[in-house]
């Protein structure tokens, strides 16, 4: 007997499983759209999908965020029905061999191929909200059509920090427990400081250092319980200097760390500022506007090929000579303006240069719980460079900004997404948006094999260079 929710949604197999209840592969019965299906058991001790469908709810309609198309009962469970995603950024690290070129990061980093990391965690704070664990596992690519788009997933740990009216901020606080995974924590959270969107920021350079070095050095760290285990990474990342973690990687990245642990508690960062370090580099390093990721090419060598040839001066399938020539430099910002006016901001250049796994924990407030209204922009400016002139409080850890500027560690599980919260059993929340794209397959996170089947949705954006 088939079995269907919310009206509409057969449900399939099941592609996951974790601590908040079942993911099932679901179909919309009246437009053939796969989905994911989430579902938890309305006795379980700590509810979570009530409160994850009010963030989606918040969060609808930014970019890289993924649609809720139903929220409700059914049954003895609570049911919630989302876009089926791709695989994650740590599929695909492990399907690159724990490493990514720069090229891939800065894609990754920047809305230089609208690839918007920065953006999707700025635009979760211009909410309201922190997200509170940024790791790989956290972000995913989407399938056919947006299959070059990042999505921020997992808000079970997503905290109010202001109010979107009045735009009071949360007190300053300490002696908080961990949250988040400890690997990608800031030195403040480790240090038990209230969480702010520096902490958020600072976690997303742990991320783009990870990708670049292939692990980070307090990885692999031996303990008899996870608060020894914490306190180790604690130690080891407060004693090691942002230059060592970056050395041997552009200056950029040493840039973005000490931004980050400049700012004080309450301060808006300038996101523009970090965005533009990592676009200033990619131009220097000379690398075109396409969607070839370091994942493309392992799927489909002939496009590393025809690359080679083209940077060579040859067109693909050519014997060299005078008609075949074609010799490409890299594009001056002149040329980039032209070419791509709406891929970057006006230029502001700066002076710069340029398997380990833990426990998990997680901790969630119920005060942070969102109201459907506070839908509000953000209405901020963002922090200057001093860290003067302000009653915030200051980081434990202080930095120092760019002069020229003016737990829980992660077990990988199956889980989509976790929150917290618990409905009435009439409660009914409908989405109903149009299928970006209808898919055949299933992109399941179980591995290798899995990563490879994944890539027969991903679309591939090399010949669609002008």
């Amino acid at each position: 007997m088939e079995r269907v929710v919310g009206g509409k949604f057969k449900l399939g197999r099941k592609i996951g499983s974790g601590s908040f209840g079942e993911l099932f592969l679901g179909v919309n019965l009246q437009s053939g759209e796969e989905v994911a299906v989430k579902m938890e058991p309305i006795k379980t001790k700590h509810p979570q999908l009530h409160y994850e469908s009010k963030l989606y709810m918040l969060l609808q309609g930014g970019t890289g965020v993924p649609h809720l198309k139903w929220f409700g009962v059914e049954g003895e469970y609570n049911v919630m029905v989302i876009d089926l995603l791709g695989p994650s950024l740590e599929d695909l690290f492990n399907y690159c061999n724990r490493k990514f070129s720069l090229k891939t990061v800065l894609m990754l980093a920047d809305q230089l191929v609208g690839i918007l990391v920065i953006n999707r965690v700025e635009y979760m704070h211009s909410r309201g909200f922190l997200h509170r664990d940024i790791k790989p596992d956290n972000f995913l690519m989407g399938l056919g059509r947006k299959a070059n788009q990042v999505y921020i997933i997992d808000y079970g740990l997503a905290k109010k920090y202001r109010d979107l009216q009045t735009h009071k901020h949360i007190p300053y606080r300490e002696n908080k427990n961990l949250t988040g995974t400890a690997r990608y924590a800031s030195v403040n959270t480790h240090l038990g400081v209230e969480q702010s969107r520096r902490d958020d920021l600072e976690s997303l350079g742990y991320v783009l250092m990870y990708f670049l070095r292939g692990s980070l050095p307090w990885q692999g760290l031996k303990a008899g319980t996870k608060k020894q285990k914490y306190d180790k990474i604690s130690e080891k990342k407060m004693l090691t200097p942002i230059e060592a973690l970056c050395k041997n990687y552009p200056s950029e990245f040493v840039s973005y760390f000490h931004y980050c642990r400049s700012l004080r508690f309450e301060d808006k960062p300038d996101y523009s500022y970090l965005k533009r370090l990592f676009r200033d580099l990619f131009i220097r390093e000379g690398y075109q506007f396409d969607y070839v990721f370091d994942w493309t090419i392992l799927k489909y060598p002939q496009i590393s090929s025809s690359l080679r040839a083209r940077h060579q001066g040859i067109k693909p399938g050519m014997a060299p000579g005078p008609s075949a020539e074609r010799i490409e430099r890299p594009l001056g910002v002149k040329e980039i303006r032209d070419r791509y006016p709406t891929a970057i901001d006006p230029y502001a250049r700066r002076n710069h240069s340029g398997p380990l796994q833990g426990d998990h924990s997680r901790h969630r407030m119920s005060e942070d719980v969102p109201s459907s209204k506070e839908v509000q922009p953000d209405s901020e400016r963002p922090c200057p460079s001093s860290r003067h002139g302000s009653a915030s409080k200051r980081p434990v850890m202080p930095g120092t900004r760019p002069s020229s500027s003016g737990g829980f560690i992660d077990g990988r599980s199956n889980r989509l997404v976790s929150s917290s919260g618990h409905p009435s059993s009439t409660q009914r929340i409908q989405f109903d948006h149009k299928p970006a794209f209808l898919s055949r397959h299933l992109v399941t996170r179980g591995g290798r094999d899995d990563t490879l089947r994944s890539f027969e949705l991903l679309s591939i954006g090399a010949g669609k260079r002008k």
